[in-house]
C-alpha cells in the first residue's frame, strides 16, 4: 500500500462529513464539564452536521447557548439532539436549497464541501442572509507538502481540469488523488468571492478520535492494545500531527463566536509529536506487553506497504505533512486535549461498536501481514 494523496487525506477530510456513527457518552466535554454559556446567543446554521466534527460542534455550540439549524439532505438522523436543533432538508448536489431561501443566520459553518459549485450555490442564497461563513478545508491544498513549516500563505496546488465548476462528487471520486486537494483551494477561492472578508477558512490535517470510522488512528491504539511485537514504521523520529474531532468542531465555534475570519492550519497537537511518542502514549493509556520493533521507511516503500497518520520525513511529495505550521491556529485559540484522553476515549467509542466492525478495521495491516514484513526485515539484517 503506497502513500498517496487518497491514502494521506481523502478518508479523513470526506469522512468528516459524511460518516454517520453512533454517540458515545462524554465524547465531548458537554457530556461532563460544566460549560460556560457565551456572552452573546448567535443563530448558527451547519451544512451537513450530521457527521464526524459536526455533532461535536452541535453539542458544544447547545452548551454554549446557541441556537443551531442543520441543512443536509436528511438521510441521518441526529437522534442526540431531539427537539434542540432545527433541521432543514435539501441537496446541494442537485442545486435543492430551497429550504433556505428567506432565512438568516449570523453563522454559517460549512463542513462537507469539496465542490467549487456547492460554494457558490451556497453563496447565492445565503451570502446576503449569514454574517460570518466558515469553510472547513484541509491542509491538501497546499501544492507542495514535502517540506516541513507550511504556512497558510504557501503556494496551493492548481486545477488542471477544464471547468472546475463543471466537476461532480463522480468526476472527484474517479481522480481523487488528483482533483481533491485543487478543487479543495478552488472552493477556498469560492468562498472568498461569495461572502469576501466575512469568511474563515479552517485546514485540518488527520481528524482523529470518537466517531471517526476511518480507523487510521484507531489502528494504533486498538494494535497496542493487542500486545506482542508491534511494527513501527520509520526510525521514530518522524513528525506526527494529529487533531481530535472535538478540539477541531469546538473551536469552530469559539471562531463563530468572536467573529475571528482569516486562514488557519487546523493541526495538532501544540508540541512536537513523533512517531515514537505517539506509540509510547498509546501504550501508557492501553498497557500490557509490548516491543516496538522499527522498520526502515524504505524497506516499507519497498515492500509497498504504508502505515496510517505516518508520513516519512523525507518522502518526496509529503514529508512536511507531518509538521505543518499551526502558530496562527493557536494564536487563534485552538487549543488541545491531551494524547491519552483522545485514546482513551477513542478506545472506549470503538469497542463499543458491533463486534464485527471491530474485527475489521478499515485502515492498518493484518496481524499476518505485520508477522510476514518483521520476519522480512529481520532476515535482511541478519
Amino acid at each position: 500500500m503506497r502513500t498517496s494523496r487518497r491514502d494521506l487525506f481523502k478518508l479523513g477530510a470526506l469522512a468528516a462529513a459524511s460518516t454517520v456513527l453512533p454517540a458515545i457518552a462524554n465524547a465531548s466535554p458537554t457530556a461532563s464539564t460544566a460549560i460556560e454559556r457565551a456572552q452573546r446567543p448567535l443563530k448558527i446554521l451547519i451544512l451537513g452536521g450530521t457527521g464526524f466534527t459536526g455533532p461535536f460542534q452541535v453539542q458544544y455550540a447547545l452548551a454554549r447557548g446557541h441556537q443551531v439549524t442543520l441543512f443536509n439532505r436528511g438521510k441521518r438522523p441526529s437522534p442526540e439532539w431531539p427537539g434542540e436543533v432545527e433541521q432543514l432538508h435539501g441537496d446541494r448536489n442537485t442545486g435543492d436549497l430551497s429550504a433556505l431561501a428567506g432565512r438568516k443566520w449570523d453563522v454559517c459553518i460549512d463542513n462537507p464541501t469539496s465542490l467549487p459549485f456547492w460554494v457558490r450555490d451556497a453563496g447565492q442564497v445565503l451570502k446576503d442572509n449569514v454574517g460570518h461563513y466558515l469553510f472547513i478545508s484541509t491542509i491538501s491544498v497546499y501544492a507542495d507538502g514535502s517540506k516541513a513549516g507550511i504556512a497558510e500563505d504557501a503556494p496551493l496546488a492548481p486545477y488542471r481540469g477544464a471547468d472546475a465548476m463543471a466537476e461532480t462528487r463522480e468526476s472527484l471520486m474517479a481522480d481523487i488523488a488528483n482533483l481533491y486537494g485543487p478543487l479543495k483551494a478552488l472552493s477556498e477561492a469560492e468562498a472568498r468571492r461569495q461572502f469576501g472578508p466575512r469568511t474563515t477558512i479552517v485546514r485540518p490535517g488527520y481528524i482523529v478520535g470518537p466517531r471517526d470510522d476511518t480507523d487510521r488512528f484507531t489502528y494504533w491504539p486498538h494494535r497496542i492494545a493487542q500486545g506482542g511485537e508491534v511494527l513501527v514504521p520509520g526510525d521514530g523520529r518522524d513528525p506526527v500531527q494529529i487533531i481530535d474531532g472535538r478540539d477541531l468542531g469546538e473551536w469552530m465555534i469559539r471562531l463563530a463566536e468572536a467573529g475571528t475570519t482569516g486562514t488557519f492550519n487546523a493541526c495538532g497537537p501544540d508540541y512536537a509529536l513523533s512517531t515514537d511518542a505517539m506509540v509510547h502514549g498509546c501504550h501508557a493509556v492501553t498497557g500490557g506487553p509490548v516491543a516496538f520493533t522499527h522498520v526502515p521507511a524504505d524497506f516499507l516503500e519497498e515492500q509497498q506497504v504504508g502505515l496510517p497518520i505516518w508520513v516519512s520525513r523525507t518522502h518526496a511529495t509529503y514529508g512536511g505533512y507531518g509538521a505543518v505550521d499551526n502558530t496562527r491556529a493557536i494564536a487563534a485559540g485552538l487549543t488541545f486535549r491531551p494524547l491519552a484522553t483522545t485514546v482513551e476515549d477513542l478506545l472506549a467509542w470503538f469497542r463499543s461498536l458491533p463486534p464485527e466492525r471491530q474485527a475489521k478495521l478499515e485502515a492498518g495491516i493484518s496481524r499476518e501481514r505485520e508477522a510476514e514484513l518483521l520476519k522480512a526485515w529481520k532476515a535482511r539484517t541478519a
